[in-house]
């Protein structure tokens, strides 16, 4: 009776095919090939998650602890100088549905002196009542260091790595040197303010943690002769709409008034992120692609040994399209193995890597994140379905793939030639 080309047959020989290996050393050879194959797809795939993850990790880390230090939307004067009417840039931003916070500020860059140490430093004016709408960082110390930013007293809260680098704590003076000086009959000289460090704060992000200050907005306007703040920071319901909303804003703020949004304050970073993660997704889906083409070499193999069998099939009445979806489930077996064995694999040492990584720094006393280089001290790991799913189907596929030649030259033996010398 002939042989039928029944899917459930031909998975069934391309499963035998696949797992056998017990009967001779040649058999033995070609399933540890396979085996291989099986192998170096799963950690390609492992490998690929697992980089993307971390990759995924640090962007959102990083873009968390900077947005808890600085705004979603800064309104700002192009001149750089105090705002032309602050009240009613304030009253016309809290009118958008998105903003849920506004606070003006005074921005400058200074210097910081403690006896011969000199820090260069990010000053930030700000009202200690209206920051905490604004920024996570000043909600977190609104009940505990904040109120101590009076106006007239000239406290100044730092950074806790500038603070360190500085040698100061709590009640310690430093001074602060403004980069405009006065004019004296002696040159220019430049402005000194002694001010009373009133506490410190900790962001997570060293960037910020090692150079911003911040101090009373009017203490600001004064060191820096400002006659009030030099811009509004802004606080939105959804972050990620910043783009739309600053777009919507620039059309109905009155006056001639710049807003940048927080991606655009840090687009060189951003983009920097996003480039490396595409191009290590290319070069990791390689090293998958080359596992997946050794598949190419095992099914060769497979079909020169298998030649009686597939002349036999033949005889019987299969049909070279059925001979070769045989060794396309072969192929295919192998590449859903591997592939599922990878996410698997991937995806439990992207859940578990804040144990991992710390383990491995333990067993080697080493650091694999300074934070003075990679602005965070611990590795983050954030998997994501629109990552996993491309890279599970773009192995399969690269699998699919490579089954077709030899599956289509195993269609194509002739079973005379092939049982003469049986």
């Amino acid at each position: 009776m002939p042989l039928t080309s029944r899917l459930p047959y031909e998975m069934l020989l391309g499963w035998r095919y696949t797992r056998a290996g017990r009967a001779t050393r040649r058999n033995g050879f070609i399933s540890f090939i396979s085996a291989a194959s099986m192998l170096g797809i799963a950690l390609g795939v492992a490998a690929l998650i697992i980089v993307l993850s971390v990759m995924n990790g640090f962007q959102k880390d990083v873009a968390g602890r900077m947005l808890s230090v600085i705004s979603h939307v800064e309104v700002f004067s192009p001149d750089g100088q105090a705002l032309p009417d602050p009240a009613r840039t304030l009253s016309e931003v809290r009118q958008h549905p998105e903003v849920v916070g506004a606070a003006p500020f005074v921005g400058a860059q200074g210097l910081l002196a403690r006896g011969e140490t000199m820090q260069g430093a990010i000053v930030r004016g700000i009202d200690p009542a209206l920051e905490p709408g604004v920024t996570d960082v000043a909600a977190q110390l609104k009940d505990t260091v904040l109120p101590r930013l009076v106006p007239g007293q000239f406290g100044i809260l730092l950074g806790s790595d500038l603070a360190r680098k500085l040698g100061v704590g709590e009640g310690d003076r430093v001074t602060l040197i403004a980069p405009s000086g006065q004019v004296t009959p002696a040159g220019v000289v430049p402005r000194l303010k002694q001010m009373t460090v009133v506490g410190t704060f900790s962001s997570g992000h060293y960037e910020y943690d090692s150079a911003l200050t911040m101090l009373h907005i009017d203490d600001a306007a004064r060191i820096f002769r400002l006659e009030g703040p030099t811009g509004i920071r802004l606080k939105l319901r959804d972050l990620h709409r910043a783009r739309q909303v600053t777009d919507e804003l620039a059309g109905t703020l009155s006056g001639h008034l710049l807003l940048l949004d927080w991606t655009r304050q840090n687009r060189t970073w951003f983009a920097a992120v996003q480039l490396e993660k595409r191009m290590m997704f290319i070069i990791l889906t390689l090293i998958v692609a080359v596992a997946a083409f050794n598949l190419v070499s095992t099914l060769v193999m497979t079909v020169q040994d298998k030649r009686a069998d597939i002349a036999i099939l033949r005889t019987l009445g299969a049909s070279p399209g059925s001979i070769m979806r045989i060794f396309v489930v072969q192929g295919a077996l192998v590449g859903v193995i591997g592939t599922l064995g990878g996410l698997a694999l991937g995806l439990l040492i992207a859940f578990n890597i804040d144990v991992i990584v710390p383990a491995l720094e333990q067993l080697f006393r080493a650091s694999f994140l300074p934070k003075d280089i990679y602005l965070i001290s611990k590795m983050p790991s954030d998997p994501q379905a629109s990552d996993i799913v491309p890279i599970g189907v773009i192995s399969l596929l690269l699998s699919f793939v490579a089954t077709i030649y030899p599956s289509w030259r195993a269609s194509r033996v002739n079973p005379a030639e092939a049982l003469r010398y049986e």
